[in-house]
């Protein structure tokens, strides 16, 4: 048996993760991700679906509910195959927000308790905004409070022409603390400022100026074309390239000044000597697709 140096050794991992990362476009069955009646989750060619399921209540969630999504999305996130994370629910609505039947339970929870319950929603959130792979909302209709949080978390989201939306929370003598980093993240605090105080509900398309929104359609056939073309533009899109890109928005709004040009000019240094951005450029010149492009 011939012993790897350091280099080959390197040489050899880096081999084997883009092959792994070539794996997800290949032709495959979905496979359906048991999770929970309320939370549905399959993969296909990697695309994972995850489908709130509780159109009698407009998609709204509890604990349960959060906790389930908690799950599929830590499960599909960590998965090396999935590529893009699809967020979506059955019915009319996308989501009315927290069940009213919850938030109840909540106000007569002691202190220390309630506080436990909503940072499991903050978590939540949390790993669907920084999961490594591209999001995307589909949001066939209504998105409120909590629910539109969701769609804040997302990379991006496809709505139709019907779908409302509003940062409810006011008209219940609550506040949307939980959703409001992902939702200031998204239109900035003016905005916010002007939503967050109202309640004021809007429209797909001013939800489309306001950057929650990046694209607006017709109907839900629409906005399956829709989604269909997003998820091939993705599939063009180098995986490790999307995680670092991600990840270098959140480094950049934390950090100013000789620290920043320094984790700036690190990211760009560590991306050209990869072996993605090595293939990618192979590519480019001989005129090819990519490993990781769709085949």
């Amino acid at each position: 048996m011939v012993a790897l140096t350091p280099r080959a050794s390197a040489t050899a991992g880096a081999r084997q993760d883009l092959e792994e990362r070539r794996r997800p476009w290949q032709p495959a069955r979905p496979a359906e991700v048991p999770v929970s009646e309320t939370v549905r989750t399959s993969i296909d060619a990697g695309v994972a679906r995850i489908w709130i399921h509780r159109p009698e209540v407009h998609n709204a969630f509890d604990d349960e509910v959060v906790a389930r999504l908690d799950e599929a999305i830590s499960r599909c996130s960590s998965d090396r195959a999935v590529r893009v994370i699809v967020l979506g629910s059955e019915g009319r609505s996308f989501s009315a927000g927290a069940d009213l039947n919850w938030m109840r339970r909540a106000a007569a929870a002691g202190d220390a308790e309630n506080a436990a319950d909503a940072a499991k929603l903050a978590g939540m959130l949390r790993r669907l905004a920084e999961a490594p792979q591209a999001t995307v909302a589909r949001v066939q209709g209504t998105a409120l409070g909590g629910g539109l949080g969701l769609v804040c978390a997302c990379d991006l989201a496809i709505a139709t022409e019907r779908a409302r939306f509003g940062f409810s929370e006011v008209k219940l003598g609550l506040v949307p603390a939980v959703i409001s980093p992902h939702a200031i993240a998204k239109i900035g605090p003016g905005r916010a400022r002007e939503l967050f105080v109202t309640g004021a509900r809007f429209d797909a398309r001013a939800a489309e100026r306001y950057g929650l929104v990046a694209r607006v359609v017709p109907d839900e056939e629409a906005l399956d074309a829709a989604l269909a073309e997003t998820l091939e533009q993705l599939r063009s899109s180098a995986p490790g390239a999307v995680a670092a890109s991600k990840k270098l928005i959140r480094e950049v709004l934390r950090r100013d000044g000789a620290e920043l040009d320094a984790y700036t000019a690190e990211q760009i240094a560590a991306r050209r000597a990869s072996e993605e951005a090595r293939e990618g450029m192979r590519a480019f010149l001989e005129k090819r697709p990519p490993a990781w492009a769709a085949r």
